[in-house]
């Protein structure tokens, strides 16, 4: 089965988890759903990092050290090949907060989760910016320290009981509307089809006219909505799927 893109074609994929863990990314959570004894919603939420910052940063410490040891995998380097050729019709969507993609030469990428590598003030408005340092305890923001205020640095992901970024929203809202009346390809790789609201873009893929694939080593939760589904490895199979014609 191939994946047919032409000239005109704009292809939106969505990537998750499965994706990352063929390069050896350690998983969020362990089988009973902890890390080192605590609950993810004392490391991945607001209030647990109100409650424990310091045990927050070592979380997301541990998680940088972990992701900067492994590499992108054929998959990551067959959509940033796909996103090469195809230009601005191309666009990346992923949940994953690892920058394998970028690190495999994506640019058009939209991280819905936030980004690992990426620093912000949890007390201000600071912008995001690039961070890759481990800290044991929750290094002071220096905007707020400016204002004579005492504010901490947080890792820059979307926790459980976050909003995400309702530009990000907005931005693939406009790649789909940019796609109505001509060919539309929606591309899901690596995802659980739980989690809202990338789960949803399928429909919302298939309400702009769009084609829509899945591929995941198991059928995901929301498979009944794709037309078409490619089991297996997404390293293996990212990389012939396409046909340019």
């Amino acid at each position: 089965m191939a994946l047919r893109i032409d000239s005109e074609t704009r292809l939106l994929v969505l990537t998750g988890a499965g994706v990352s863990a063929e390069s050896g990314v350690p998983t969020f959570r362990d089988a009973n759903g902890l890390w080192e004894n605590h609950s993810v919603e004392q490391v991945a939420t607001p209030a647990g990092f109100e409650e424990d910052p310091a045990l927050v940063w070592r979380f997301y410490s541990e998680r940088r050290r972990k992701a900067k040891d492994v590499v992108p995998n054929p998959g990551h380097h067959a959509l940033a090949a796909a996103e090469e050729r195809m230009g601005d019709r191309f666009l990346l969507v992923t949940q994953n907060i690892d920058g394998l993609h970028r690190r495999a030469g994506s640019r058009r990428v939209l991280e819905i989760h936030g980004s690992l590598f990426e620093t912000r003030c949890f007390d201000c408005d600071l912008a995001s910016y690039p961070d890759e340092s481990e800290h044991a305890a929750p290094p002071p923001c220096p905007a707020c320290a400016a204002l004579g205020r005492q504010g901490r640095l947080r890792p820059s992901v979307v926790w459980f009981g976050e909003i995400i970024d309702s530009g990000v929203l907005r931005a693939i809202g406009r790649f789909l509307d940019e796609g109505r009346g001509g060919r539309l390809v929606f591309l899901a790789v690596g995802t659980s089809g739980a989690v809202y609201p990338a789960a949803g873009l399928v429909l919302e893929a298939r309400g702009a006219g769009g084609e829509t694939w899945l591929v995941n080593a198991e059928p995901a939760e929301n498979r009944g909505a794709f037309q078409h589904f490619v089991q297996g490895p997404s390293g293996q199979i990212l990389p012939e799927l396409i046909e340019w014609v």
